[in-house]
């Protein structure tokens, strides 16, 4: 992944039409079978080669492959489980494996010696980071932790590569995922130079919820304020003063820590 950037402004939009088609069907998630051989254990659910096949080819970056090739990446990638805050990928690590998300959450984020923190990505189910260590040496860019108890199909740098040598069209949806990378870090520039605290806030919250309940927008994850300060880099005092007078305002409402949109916010604050 690359980590550049410092809002989630436009990141939670560029994969949810894969998040919802994962949504959409049933791991296959086993009990222990005979052929144990033939599945990734990830330390209590067992994980088919099928099962893994059938997670992996409704990931855009892989729905490209030949059925050989998604099989041949099936049964090389491990599957692993972390619990909540572990820490997957370390800034400045020289690690150069591909992680697709099949369950959980997690924040990519940079922080500093005096431990002050700005999130760059939170990403989900269907998700992936890592894939430019797959391409370039230098070491990893940003940290990943996962906000609660995750698993991973983890896929080598050697294994990719011999997919994209059989399979030109996975270079270009990598190409693709790059330009957009791009075209969101144009955007957090812009964000940071141009708009106030407000108006960071304002377009974090508009642009997370993508849910509709009841004609209302609501913001499905339970973000603490903190963490919407690390999003737009603000302290949280500024964060809950911003969220209390829209709350006042009737323009949002906060329920079990979801944040719900009554109605448009103000374009100033």
């Amino acid at each position: 992944m690359k980590t550049s950037g410092l809002s989630l402004v436009s990141a939670v939009q560029r994969r949810k039409p894969a998040r919802e088609r994962l949504q959409s069907m049933d791991f296959i998630a086993e009990r222990p079978i005979q052929r144990a051989a033939r599945s990734k254990s990830d330390g209590g659910v067992f994980y088919t080669e099928a099962g893994l096949y059938a997670i992996l080819k409704n990931i855009p970056l892989f729905s490209s492959l030949t059925q050989s090739d998604l099989a041949t990446v099936s049964r090389h990638a491990v599957t692993k489980t972390f619990p909540k805050n572990a820490i997957i990928i370390n800034e400045g690590d020289t690690t150069d494996s591909l992680y697709v998300i099949l369950s959980g959450r997690v924040k990519a984020f940079l922080s500093d010696e005096q431990g002050r923190e700005i999130i760059l990505d939170i990403e989900g189910l269907g998700d992936y980071f890592g894939e430019i260590a797959l391409l370039d040496e230098p070491p990893r860019s940003a940290s990943v932790m996962t906000l609660e108890s995750s698993r991973f199909s983890i896929i080598s740098k050697n294994d990719f590569k011999k997919c994209l040598a059989n399979n030109p069209d996975i270079a270009i949806a990598l190409i693709k995922e790059l330009t957009h990378r791009i075209r969101m870090l144009t955007d957090n520039v812009k964000g940071l130079a141009l708009r106030d605290v407000y108006g960071r806030v304002a377009k974090t919250l508009s642009n997370l919820a993508k849910r509709e309940e009841n004609g209302k927008r609501v913001i499905a994850e339970k973000f603490t304020q903190q963490e919407l300060a690390n999003m737009v880099g603000a302290s949280r005092e500024m964060v809950s003063r911003i969220l209390k007078d829209l709350t006042m305002g009737g323009y949002i409402k906060i329920e079990d820590k979801r944040i719900i949109i009554q109605r448009k916010l103000p374009a100033g604050w």
